[in-house]
């Protein structure tokens, strides 16, 4: 059949060495854990090494076998072909393993277990538990009774004057045959010691937690085994002296176990080990065995459905192979090339899936190259469109919008998504300032279907005048047909053109009139003081009143060619941090105290970049035309107020005043208009050109309860735009 292939095309090969690796490690050692049971030194030592080894290999096989089940329950869940048959095929041998071992299994540790059991008495078992008991009972004995004869030993002691202990100590050991008794103090420091040996032995001092422990007045009661003496009872007591200027004494007492009793104890403990000893193998073996056959089933059980995964494997891999190159194809992935292993149907079926895939393949890749042109030519225009400072709409052939630019949401000042799949009339609906701009585009576009035209379009937003230049035309009837509309927004151009015009006409005004002024002026002084005197006294009057018209109109002559000449010339202005709130104070000193002007100045308003010199004039100038305004008012009210805002600083000038006309709202920026019966219209023309130099904005509003309020925009100090007039 050839090598099997899991459902993500790996090779099975890995897998199946890792399943014979496997058993032959898994027989190796349950052979070793066997030969283990006839040697009591090799189970001892070496059957916790084979029991883990063993036990780690039946992991790793736990881990593969399932491994294999998660791989397979994936394939059934996505319904991978053949893997049904593999379940099934893993459960037949299975089965054909699992049942005859369970009961092989079952037999051998019930025969196990009842033929070690009866390899041991009982009875023994408890006449040595029972020997051990008596000796530690006698032992227990004698050492009760030296903790007795030690505490009289202790009170006799207390009794008698400090400086006798050492005789009394000997006296009283000797009476009560003691072998050793030494006496300290509380701090284990040697007081007084006796002995009926001759051949000095070494003092055997209370540890510290010993000490600690009779002086919380507990005895201390062990047998210990001395090193070279042997076993030796030692107890040791407080002394509780009746002195109070003295601390306790400790009183320490060693007798030696019987060397009878000692070696009847040591003989039976001896053989009540080598019995547990004994023991301890028959739950061994029992253990060995048991778990012998255990892993020796388990081993089994799991090669067995292991080489069932890879049998089953190796039998649906064509077939799997071929249903998922189908999936594949259907899903438009025209690489599946599979390998043909025979020469049989099945191989003819595999050649002739290859040729149709290829064949295919070849196709789409002819077809993904055309799209990808298409895709490169669209993508192209979108970004050229994109980019456009100029506003773009299309339209479908119902005039419907299809796209917008960029440019044209920021021009018309709407979503583009607001005006998608809409006709012109219906934009009203978002945005009800551009009625008169979707009426023209509307009916140009169906008076002039298939001609270009093109119009210029004003109309007032939400705060100013718009003036587009628009442009339209249809396309070519089809699929992509429609129309496209491009527009500009031209207001600056118109209002920079404007003001130029304005500008060249203020200089060559100035120009062309202040010269003649300073001679006429002068020639009617001359005449006046030459001919007042050679005249009648009416005739000199009538002289003097003329030469006095003249000369006063010449002044007024002189302030407009000034102010025109000031309008001419664009102001530079030097940016610097200034502070608002300073300036305007500076200017209101110079009105003293006028009860009619009121400022509201913001405590924390930032700074902005402007130039001192210019930005005073326009203060003075707003004011100025407020007081102006306030002639005739009853009670005339001026307000001047700073307030921080997202754009930057606002400086709102607002009167009580009469208000301004709605027709000349929009022209009252422009050069000679004015509302004023002797003004030039020139001083909002001036202020609105150095606000344009701070890079901010000014207007003007009717207020609800009358008056006007002048709003002044400038950007804070960190965000205003360098420019070629900052210094």
């Amino acid at each position: 059949m050839g090598a099997g292939f899991n459902a993500a095309g790996v090779d099975d090969d890995p897998v199946k060495y890792l399943v014979l690796l496997s058993f032959i490690v898994g027989t190796g050692l349950v052979y070793l854990l066997s030969s283990a049971s006839a040697n009591t030194d090799l189970f001892a030592h070496d059957f916790p090494w084979l029991l883990g080894a063993t036990g780690t290999l039946v992991a790793a096989m736990v881990l593969l076998v399932g491994y294999q089940v998660v791989q397979l329950r994936h394939k059934m869940q996505a319904g991978v072909f053949g893997a049904k048959l593999t379940f099934r095929l893993i459960l037949v041998f299975g089965l054909m393993a699992l049942l005859p071992g369970t009961v092989v299994y079952a037999v051998s540790v019930q025969f196990l277990s009842k033929s070690i059991e009866s390899w041991f008495d009982v009875r023994v078992d408890r006449a040595l538990e029972s020997g051990l008991n008596l000796g530690q009972v006698a032992l227990d004995s004698l050492q009760h009774e030296l903790v007795r004869k030690a505490e009289s030993m202790a009170q006799t002691l207390a009794e008698k004057p400090a400086a006798s202990h050492p005789a009394v100590l000997n006296l009283l050991r000797e009476q009560n045959n003691i072998q050793e008794a030494t006496l300290f103090n509380e701090h284990g420091r040697l007081i007084s010691f006796s002995s009926s040996e001759r051949s000095g032995w070494s003092l055997m001092v209370p540890d510290n937690s010993v000490l600690l422990q009779i002086r919380q007045q507990r005895p201390y009661s062990r047998i210990e085994n001395i090193e070279g003496r042997g076993l030796y009872m030692r107890v040791i007591v407080p002394v509780n002296l009746l002195s109070f200027t003295e601390d306790i004494r400790v009183l320490q007492l060693l007798q030696p176990v019987p060397v009878k009793l000692a070696d009847d104890a040591e003989a039976v403990r001896v053989a009540f080990q080598d019995y547990q000893e004994l023991s301890l193998s028959r739950l061994g073996l029992k253990r060995l065995y048991g778990m012998t056959l255990t892993l020796a089933m388990v081993l089994t059980l799991l090669t067995t459905v292991a080489l069932a995964f890879l049998i089953s494997e190796q039998m649906a891999a064509p077939l799997r192979a071929l249903a998922k190159g189908t999936r594949a194809v259907a899903k438009g992935d025209f690489s599946q090339m599979h390998p043909v292993n025979s020469r049989d149907e099945l191989g003819m079926l595999t050649k002739s899936f290859n040729r149709m895939t290829r064949q295919l393949a070849e196709a789409r890749t002819a077809t993904e190259d055309s799209r990808a042109q298409i895709e490169k030519s669209y993508a192209y225009l979108e970004t050229v469109l994109a980019n456009l400072t100029s506003g773009v709409i299309a339209f479908d052939e119902q005039l419907r919008v299809r796209s917008i630019n960029p440019a044209a949401e920021q021009i018309l000042g709407i979503n583009a998504h607001a005006l998608r799949g809409l006709q012109p009339y219906q934009w009203t609906m978002h945005a009800a300032y551009i009625a008169d701009f979707a009426y023209v585009v509307a009916t140009q576009f169906q008076n002039l279907p298939n001609a270009v035209w093109q119009q210029q379009i004003t109309y007032r937003d939400f705060q100013n005048k718009r003036i587009l230049l628009v442009r339209g035309t249809n396309l070519l009837r089809g699929i992509d047909g429609g129309y496209v509309l491009v527009f500009d927004d031209i207001t600056h151009l118109v209002r920079a053109q404007r003001d130029a015009a304005w500008g060249e006409v203020a200089r060559r005004l100035a120009h062309e009139i202040k010269n003649p002024l300073t001679p006429i002026q002068l020639s009617a002084e001359r005449i006046e003081h030459k001919f007042a005197d050679k005249l009648s006294a009416a005739d000199a009057d009538t002289l003097r009143r003329s030469i006095q018209t003249i000369v006063t109109q010449v002044s007024v002559m002189k302030e407009m060619v000034n102010a025109f000449a000031e309008y001419a010339k664009t102001p530079k202005a030097h940016l610097l941090p200034v502070n608002l709130n300073a300036l305007i104070g500076e200017v209101l000193d110079l009105y003293g105290h006028d009860d009619t002007i009121k400022s509201i100045l913001s405590g924390s308003l930032p700074l902005v970049m402007g130039d001192a010199k210019l930005l005073r004039q326009v203060i003075h100038n707003l004011l100025q035309n407020a007081q102006d305004a306030l002639i005739g008012i009853a009670h005339p009210y001026i307000e001047i107020r700073t307030q921080i805002t997202e754009q930057g600083v606002e400086m709102l000038i607002s009167d009580n005043g009469s208000g301004l006309p709605n027709d000349v709202m929009e022209s009252l920026f422009e050069p000679y208009a004015t509302t004023k019966p002797k003004g030039t219209g020139l001083g909002l023309a001036i202020v609105k050109k150095i606000i344009e130099e701070h890079q901010g904005t000014i207007t003007l509003e009717n207020r609800p309860s009358g008056g006007v309020v002048v709003c002044v925009r400038l950007p804070a100090a960190g965000q205003i735009t360098h420019t070629e007039h900052v210094a």
